[in-house]
C-alpha cells in the first residue's frame, strides 16, 4: 500500500513590502511553501517576478568567491578589506538594494577608508538633488495625493509602465477622502515626447518636442503670473499656446494639484535647470492654490540611500571622504565620472548589478581594478558577458525577504521590513560591519608597525 504524501506547509505573510519600484507597496501577501515564495498576492507583474526570483541560491551552496574560486566568508572579507586599505582612491557605490541600516554602515565604511561614495542612480537623481538645493521643494505624501488631488500631471514619466500600481494606489484611480469616485474626481495631464501608456489614460496629452521642457515650463510660469508672451511658444515646444494657457488656468483653479516628474524631464539639455523650472512653477502656483511636486524615484531603496547619505554627511550622493571629512561637488565625485577619468584604483559595488549602469569603456576600467561585489542576486555572480569579474564576490541575503530594516517610499515615507524566511546567506549590514572591523585591525597594525620603525622618542 502506497504511503500518503505529507502535505507541504503553506504560510501566508500579509502586509509585506515590495521594493521593486518607488511605490514600495506595503500590502503584499506572500505565500511561503517549503521555504520558497510561491505567491505574491496584490503585487504587480514586476513585483511578482521580483519576489519569485528572490529565493534562488547557487547550486554549489557557496557564499563567497575570490578570483572566481569559492572561499570561506572570512577569507573573502579579509581580501576585501586588504583591497580597500591598500587603495589610495577607492570608490564605493550602489546601495540601492539595501535597507537604510546597511546603507548607513556603507557610509561609515567609506568614511573609514577615505573613499568616494555614490549611489546607483545618482546620475539620474543628481539633477533633482541639485534643483532642490537651488530652489527648494514644495512636497507632500502620496497619501495626501490619494485623498486630495483633483489635478494630476505627469511630466516626462510613464508610471503605468515604470510604477504599475502608482495609479491604482495613489494617483489615477485611487479613491480617497476627498476623491471618493477615484478617477472621476481627477483630471489627468501627461506631458511627454511620446504617447506613453500613461498618456493613453490621461484626459489631456501634450506632446512636447525633445529638449524643450525648460521653455514650456517657463512659458507656463509666465502664464500663471499673468505675463503675456512676446511671441508664440508653439514653434519651440510643439505645444499650442492655447493648450498651455488652458493648462495654466486649470492648475491655478484646482483645489489640490500634484506634478510628478521623471527622468524624461532631466534627460535632455538643461538637466537640473529643467527640474528647477518645474519646482519654481509649483512655487508660483501656491500663490493661487495648493500645488506640489514630486520626482518619480527608481527601483530599490534609492530614496532611502539619498536620505541616509544626506543625514550622515550633509550632502546628496557623490561624496568624497579622502580629506578626512565629506566633500561634495555635483558630477565630480560620481561613480561614472571617477571611473570615466580613470581615477579610482579600487572599487566596491554594494547591492548593484554589475551589468546594468556602465558603458563598455567603464567596464574595461573596472576589469583592470581590484573590485569587491556584494549582491543578493545569485545571477550577478560569475555571470558570463558582464565584461569583468569581481576580485571578491559575496552573496548576501535578500533584504526584503530574509532581513529586517527600513526602506523609504518615493515620497520619503519610511516603511519597516519584516522577514518571511531565514537565509543561509549573511546579512549585508553584517558583512559591511565585518569588513570595516577587519579594515580597522589592518589600519591599527599599520600604525603600530610605523611606530616601531621610528623607535622610542
Amino acid at each position: 500500500m502506497a504511503s500518503t504524501p505529507i502535505p507541504t506547509l503553506s504560510v501566508v505573510y500579509p502586509n509585506r513590502v515590495c521594493n521593486q519600484c518607488g511605490c514600495v507597496c506595503d500590502d503584499i501577501a506572500l505565500t511561503v511553501e517549503a521555504g520558497n515564495i510561491t505567491k505574491a498576492d496584490n503585487a504587480c507583474d514586476m513585483g511578482q517576478a521580483w519576489f519569485l526570483a528572490k529565493h534562488s541560491d547557487p547550486v554549489d551552496g557557496a557564499l563567497a568567491w575570490v578570483k572566481g574560486q569559492p572561499v570561506s566568508l572570512k577569507a573573502a572579507i579579509d581580501t576585501a578589506a586588504e583591497i580597500l586599505v591598500q587603495a589610495r582612491y577607492p570608490l564605493i557605490f550602489g546601495l540601492a538594494d539595501l535597507p537604510c541600516e546597511a546603507q548607513r554602515q556603507a557610509v561609515g565604511l567609506a568614511d573609514r577608508v577615505g573613499a568616494c561614495l555614490d549611489t546607483t542612480l545618482s546620475d539620474e537623481h543628481g539633477a533633482f538633488d541639485t534643483a532642490f538645493q537651488e530652489v527648494g521643494e514644495v512636497t507632500c505624501s502620496l497619501g495626501e495625493v490619494k485623498n486630495r488631488a483633483d489635478l494630476v500631471i505627469f511630466w516626462g514619466t510613464d508610471p503605468v509602465t515604470s510604477h504599475p500600481r502608482h495609479g491604482e494606489r495613489f494617483s489615477l484611480d485611487a479613491k480617497g477622502l476627498f476623491t471618493p469616485r477615484g478617477r472621476a474626481d481627477r483630471f489627468v495631464v501627461v506631458v511627454d515626447v511620446l504617447e506613453t501608456a500613461t498618456a493613453k489614460q490621461a484626459d489631456v496629452f501634450l506632446k512636447i518636442q525633445k529638449g524643450c521642457d525648460f521653455e514650456a515650463l517657463w512659458a507656463l510660469r509666465a502664464m500663471v503670473r499673468g505675463i503675456p508672451l512676446r511671441e508664440s511658444i508653439q514653434k519651440q515646444t510643439g505645444i499650442e499656446d492655447t493648450a498651455l494657457a488652458g493648462l495654466s488656468e486649470r492648475m491655478k483653479s484646482c483645489r489640490f494639484g500634484i506634478l510628478f516628474f521623471g527622468p524624461g524631464l532631466c534627460a535632455t539639455r538643461g538637466r537640473h535647470k529643467n527640474a528647477e523650472a518645474a519646482l519654481l512653477l509649483v512655487k508660483d502656483l501656491n500663490d493661487y492654490t495648493r500645488f506640489y511636486a514630486k520626482p518619480m524615484s527608481g527601483p530599490g531603496n534609492v530614496s532611502g540611500a539619498e536620505n541616509v547619505v544626506c543625514w550622515q554627511t550633509g550632502y546628496p550622493p557623490g561624496v568624497h571622504f579622502g580629506q578626512g571629512f565629506p566633500r561634495f561637488n555635483s558630477g565630480e565625485f560620481s561613480a561614472k565620472e571617477i571611473l570615466g577619468r580613470g581615477e579610482a584604483d579600487a572599487a566596491m559595488m554594494v547591492a548593484i548589478d554589475p551589468k546594468a549602469p556602465f558603458s563598455d569603456a567603464i567596464k574595461k576600467r573596472l576589469a583592470a581594478l581590484p573590485t569587491v561585489l556584494l549582491t543578493s542576486d545569485a545571477e550577478n555572480l560569475l555571470t558570463p558577458g558582464v565584461g569583468f569579474r569581481p576580485t571578491v564576490s559575496i552573496l548576501t541575503a535578500p533584504y526584503t525577504i530574509s532581513g529586517g530594516g527600513t526602506v523609504f517610499r518615493m515620497d520619503d515615507t519610511p516603511l519597516p521590513l519584516r522577514p518571511v524566511r531565514s537565509s543561509p546567506r549573511p546579512n549585508a549590514k553584517d558583512v559591511l560591519a565585518m569588513i570595516e572591523k577587519r579594515i580597522e585591525e589592518l589600519q591599527t597594525q599599520k600604525r603600530v608597525a610605523m611606530q616601531n620603525e621610528k623607535g622610542p622618542r
